[in-house]
């Protein structure tokens, strides 16, 4: 039971946020805001929730979540000044309302793409455990996101793990305008805590004692090891998806039976007739109230709008790394392209023990490339760890881990099925520093391309998926040598970093790399073959047929100057152009499809910035547009841009 100055406290924290949406709403009307979604009528979980735990947990909040920031006190100013878009908010007007993060309060914010911040809590949570702390995560939901595929793969995952983890669903009656009724069929969301094994309660949402003393109780279980809980609190919107929606699609007698269940009146009444509160009292917190955040309002209405230009918001798109470089060793050792990445990471592991590996069959079974063999044995269930089939839900998971200090890298089984995770690393990862200055240390690794006769879901090259998406860095070594020092950089880079290892490699390349860890440069390009006459650019297996190509026409090794970009994003614009200073004629190589490939972004920039030293068109070669097939005859001779490498090359030569 809550002490009578505890109750008050409470009350204090019930109101506040009705308030401040009173005044947005107003605010809304008087045109001095663009958007709102209101919360009004559901403040009880939130602030009730929020209050029921320590401040050392993390909490996960929605749209209408006001009552989260309130609760825990962040600065007020600066709230008000991100809801309004301005300079002082939290994402300086780069993002709006709830979407940011305040790690100082234990607060991370939402994206717009439903339940994607529930696998992250996922990975706080992890973290937690981990380090054996005493503290949960609790993330917020709606009832329609219940139906995303993260929400369904967070709980598993939870479940699975036993995560110090909350997932509180907020059934307000409607998913914007489609009601529950057309979104789930079981009797209650609680009930699917039961296919998870796991413990679901559906409590009273406009009840803040019974939010407050469930989530409290549940807190002490997950603390004592119970696992995670799901609990589901019934409430309802009284008020449009966002105030522009309106609710003409709501029944008017539900509106009005729901405000007589309005949160703030209910408790307001119960503490009256407990004699906690009276009008003196609601008075002494209206003042209260209006002291503190009005003026806070005004000062953020007044305040600046965001200025900038464009070198100042491209410097917001990658954290800065302040990484120890080390430069590599003279012992060498002979190793293949697989052992190369299978040292790095053991290398890693030893040296720092933020890093952990995630990913499908990686513990005892080794991987399905046997990178990690033997990793279990040496590190332990702690820092190896297994996954269920579960994409999207362990890439958030990772960012979750991230956040928390640690960097994970997560395998993929193949590069074709990190698909099935594309929010999360484009909306997710990519976007978290732009928009409120957290850095995301994850490494995927993305085992890539054909040549082994594996078909159009386990031979795709997919780089180019993600060129287009500022904010990752994409990695792609030829060579072992390479391959060790970019995955040091890439794990020790305080950005996502897609690393791409092709397949066909692990076991046909090897090459003396040094026996200690050592970092290449991610960005910088690498000459492998100087010549005066022709600069080709290519990366991966594209270098190796290149390799194979001088080697069966000597003559033209000394024309040919061979560039291997190692790395996409950011790709060595430097070197190509300086590289075509000297030859003033360009062969693009890809193994990707040529429609739509990294090579057509490379031709453009090279044509409108050094036309003046092209003495022949720019060609570009690239897999036929089909999908890869799986014939080896037809993948080798029909599909790959092979066979068109001299063909190419003596059209420039000659022209």
């Amino acid at each position: 039971m809550l002490s009578n100055t505890k109750s008050q406290e409470l009350y204090y924290y019930l109101k506040l946020p009705r308030y401040i949406e009173e005044r947005m709403l107003l605010l809304l009307r008087q045109g001095k805001i663009s958007k709102w979604f209101s919360g009004i009528g559901q403040e009880a979980i939130s602030v009730g929730s929020t209050y029921a735990l320590d401040k050392s947990d993390i909490i996960f909040p929605m749209h209408r979540n006001l009552g989260v920031f309130t609760t825990r006190e962040v600065d007020d100013y600066k709230l008000f000044c991100q809801l309004f878009g301005k300079n002082d908010g939290y994402t300086g007007g780069r993002d709006r309302t709830f979407h940011f993060g305040d790690m100082d309060n234990n607060i991370i914010g939402m994206i717009s793409h439903l339940a994607a911040m529930i696998p992250v809590a996922n990975g706080v949570a992890l973290s937690m455990k981990l380090r054996n702390q005493k503290r949960i995560a609790l993330s917020f939901t709606g009832d329609g996101a219940t139906s995303e595929g993260d929400f369904h793969e967070a709980l598993n995952i939870a479940s699975v793990w036993k995560l110090p983890v909350i997932f509180l669903i907020e059934n307000n009656g409607y998913g914007l305008s489609t009601p529950i009724s057309e979104q789930y069929n079981c009797e209650k969301l609680s009930d699917r805590a039961i296919g998870y094994g796991i413990e679901g309660i559906t409590i009273d949402g406009n009840n803040i004692l019974e939010v407050y003393e469930t989530v409290a109780k549940c807190r002490k279980k997950i603390l004592e090891g119970s696992g995670p809980i799901l609990i589901e609190a019934i409430t309802f919107r009284v008020r449009g998806h966002e105030e522009a929606s309106g609710t003409k699609y709501i029944p008017k007698d539900i509106i009005e039976k729901w405000k007589k269940k309005d949160p703030v009146l209910i408790y307001e009444n119960f503490l009256k007739k407990k004699k906690i509160l009276n009008a003196a009292l609601i008075d002494e917190v209206e003042r209260k109230i209006k002291s503190k955040v009005l003026n806070k309002i005004e000062e953020a209405l007044l305040a600046d709008l965001p200025s900038s230009d464009a070198e100042v918001e491209l410097s917001k798109v990658y954290s800065s790394n302040d990484f120890k470089f080390i430069q590599p060793g003279k012992k060498l050792n002979e190793k293949r392209f697989v052992d190369a990445i299978k040292q790095g990471l053991e290398e890693k592991l030893e040296s720092d023990s933020k890093v952990v590996i995630m990913g499908q069959d990686i513990a005892e079974y080794g991987g399905v490339f046997k990178a990690t063999e033997g990793f279990v044995e040496k590190f332990g269930k702690n820092r190896i760890l297994n996954t269920p089939i579960t994409e999207s839900g362990i890439i958030g998971t990772a960012m979750g881990m991230s956040i928390e200090g640690y960097k994970p890298i997560v395998e993929m089984q193949f590069a074709d099925f990190v698909s099935v995770g594309f929010n999360q690393i484009v909306n997710n990862l990519a976007k978290t520093f732009y928009r409120w200055n957290q850095s995301i240390n994850v490494t995927l690794r993305l085992p890539t391309g054909g040549g082994i006769s594996a078909g159009p879901f386990h031979s795709q090259s997919t780089e180019a998926w993600f060129f287009h998406v500022p904010g990752l860095k994409i990695v792609y070594p030829s060579n072992p040598y390479d391959a060790k020092g970019l995955l040091h950089s890439a794990i020790d880079d305080s950005n996502p970093v897609l690393y791409f290892e092709h397949k066909a490699l692990y076991r046909s390349v090897k090459d003396e790399i040094p026996n200690s860890p050592y970092h290449i440069e991610i960005g910088k390009g690498k000459v492998v073959n100087k010549g005066d006459k022709i600069t080709v650019v290519t990366y991966g297996i594209g270098v190796q047929w290149m390799h194979d190509y001088l080697n069966k026409n000597p003559d033209y090794k000394l024309l040919i100057e061979l560039i291997d970009l190692r790395t996409l994003i950011p790709w060595d614009k430097d070197m190509v152009s300086s590289s075509l200073s000297k030859t003033n004629r360009l062969l693009i190589i890809t193994e990707d499809n040529i429609t739509g490939s990294i090579s057509g972004e490379i031709s453009s920039y090279i044509s409108e910035n050094y036309f003046e030293k092209l003495d022949a068109p720019i060609i570009r070669l690239g897999s036929l547009d089909t999908p890869i097939p799986f014939s080896s005859d037809i993948e080798k001779n029909i599909y790959f841009p092979v066979n068109k490498i001299d063909e190419s090359i003596k059209k420039l030569l000659e022209y």
